[in-house]
């Protein structure tokens, strides 16, 4: 009788202790009415018949979607999607008493859902599998923001993790970025043929100007000068011994001839 007494007080005991770990904050419901502040992590008391503590997780929570999305032509994409966010500590007592305890389902989700539809319809299948989708997930990601606001949850991230486009689409899109690419090459040969016409046509343009600056050089009296120039040079040389000149031409003539 003493060992079930005991075994019964136990029971109680234990019974009458919430525990509020880590990560976590817990909101006392007694007689079906929330009472108090959120209680942070520790053990607490309770009575087990009349109270009992609900716990809300203010840790970041990662939920993760499958959905069908639809773009902006109107195609079905498969996605999966990661959802980052956390019920903020001061407001889980406000989020139990108007949402209750399924506030994932009810709140979180539904309004991702009408989010990633509006965003996504603004954008083509091929969006969601490219560049686009941090932006796709930004969008996202700021339309669940306005809707939840002040309701106490914060939506810290939106992953698209995997996108599997309709068949047909993906070679379609290997079509279009091969056709991009060899575009992309043609510029690319045109540009380097102009830049090469280009500097033949400098480097003719040089030619020109240096044969016209010699030949506007090239007059009677440069030559003359010339000449001369060139006689005293030979009058000058080891080798020469006799010259003869008509004052314009020289002839000169080696003492070994």
């Amino acid at each position: 009788m003493l060992l079930r007494f005991f075994f019964i007080l136990i029971i109680t005991f234990f019974s009458s202790c919430a525990v509020v770990r880590p990560g976590e904050v817990g909101v006392k419901q007694r007689l079906g009415k929330l009472k108090g502040e959120p209680k942070e992590q520790g053990i607490y008391l309770i009575n087990p018949f009349t109270t009992k503590m609900l716990k809300v997780p203010t840790r970041t929570v990662n939920r993760e979607v499958r959905l069908n999305l639809p773009s902006k032509e109107g195609l079905n994409v498969a996605s999966e999607i990661s959802i980052l966010y956390h019920v903020e500590e001061g407001k889980a007592k406000e989020v139990i008493n108007s949402v209750g305890k399924r506030f994932e389902q009810v709140m979180i989700l539904s309004s991702f859902r009408s989010a990633a539809a509006d965003v996504c319809a603004r954008f083509y299948a091929k969006d969601m599998h490219s560049g686009k989708r941090g932006e796709i997930e930004k969008e996202i990601k700021k339309h669940m923001s306005s809707i939840l606001q002040g309701r106490g949850f914060v939506i810290e991230s939106i992953l698209l993790k995997s996108i599997t486009l309709p068949e047909g689409l993906y070679s379609a899109i290997e079509s279009k970025l091969r056709a991009e690419q060899e575009a992309q090459q043609m510029d690319f040969v045109l540009q380097r043929e102009r830049k090469e016409a280009e500097r033949k046509r400098i480097e003719a343009e040089g030619v020109r100007d240096f044969q016209k600056i010699i030949k506007e050089g090239l007059t009677e009296q440069n030559i003359r000068w010339r000449s001369l120039e060139v006689l005293k040079e030979l009058s000058s040389s080891n080798n020469a011994k006799i010259i003869i000149t008509d004052g314009q031409t020289p002839v000169l003539i080696n003492d070994k001839n």
